[in-house]
């Protein structure tokens, strides 16, 4: 693994620099998206960074509730760029409600959003494998294959590599089979369906699983159920969400309201 990268005199944790770069090219990358289903891509990436705003001082408040000792002894903690003491179920439902709020005040439609979204959720999930891939985090189950990695003592199962692959592969897939995108809500169905197929399979190599009765993974069983709603939902969004042509007009793509 490979904490820190150093210029010089300085010595920058690389996991946090890599989340930073992952959610930087990933806010490109749907900003040039939105621009293809003709969505205001500054509206878009402000509304990204309004729920992460949101929801980075949501889940900082809900740590804080669960341990309030921790932070009455050192009030100025609370400003602590310390991802450990974050609450991530109470930060992602706060920034569900911002990204919500923030879309219906702007008028943003559903589903051309989730698509414009889904490159940039791509790549912030590729460079997220890369920060795992530095830290040492997800690591994998003991192995004698040949491209294996000594972490934690023992060769493992590159799984970090394998999710940076695979995504990395799914992402090139969705660019260009989204070069003339609908809008209907498919492109993002995609992009989590592959997430989850893709961590169903990586977690049978990894060595931090949680597990369940008769060592069944947890994150498999959610991913499966991920990927059934997908696919059950898939159809149905096709057909509803296809955008009707106007007669004598060819360019279907929805527009943003505000156009």
């Amino acid at each position: 693994m490979w904490p820190y990268l150093h210029l010089g005199p300085l010595a920058l944790r690389l996991p946090g620099l890599l989340w930073l770069v992952g959610l930087w090219l990933g806010l490109e990358a749907a900003s040039r998206q939105a621009t293809r289903l003709r969505l205001s891509g500054e509206r878009l990436t402000n509304m990204v960074l309004w729920a992460l705003g949101g929801g980075v001082v949501a889940a900082r408040l809900g740590y804080a509730l669960h341990y309030p000792q921790a932070f009455l002894q050192a009030p100025l903690s609370l400003l602590a760029l310390n991802p450990q003491t974050l609450e991530p179920t109470i930060g992602g439902l706060a920034a569900l409600l911002v990204a919500v709020a923030y879309g219906q005040r702007h008028r943003l439609p559903l589903r051309p959003t989730l698509d414009a979204l889904a490159p940039g959720f791509l790549v912030l999930a590729f460079f997220g494998a890369l920060a795992n891939a530095s830290s040492g985090d997800a690591y994998g189950q003991p192995t004698t294959l040949p491209w294996g990695i000594e972490l934690w003592g023992a060769r493992r199962h590159p799984t970090q590599f394998y999710d940076a692959l695979l995504t990395a592969a799914l992402l090139l897939w969705l660019w260009r089979a989204t070069q003339h995108p609908r809008g209907d809500g498919a492109g993002f169905l995609q992009a989590v369906g592959g997430l989850a197929a893709i961590r169903l399979f990586t977690e049978a190599f990894r060595g931090d699983s949680l597990t369940l009765g008769g060592g069944v993974r947890l994150a498999q069983v959610m991913a499966a159920a991920v990927l059934l709603a997908v696919v059950a939902l898939y159809p149905y969004w096709r057909e509803r969400g296809a955008p009707a042509t106007p007669q004598g007009k060819g360019d279907a793509r929805p527009r943003d309201r505000n156009d």
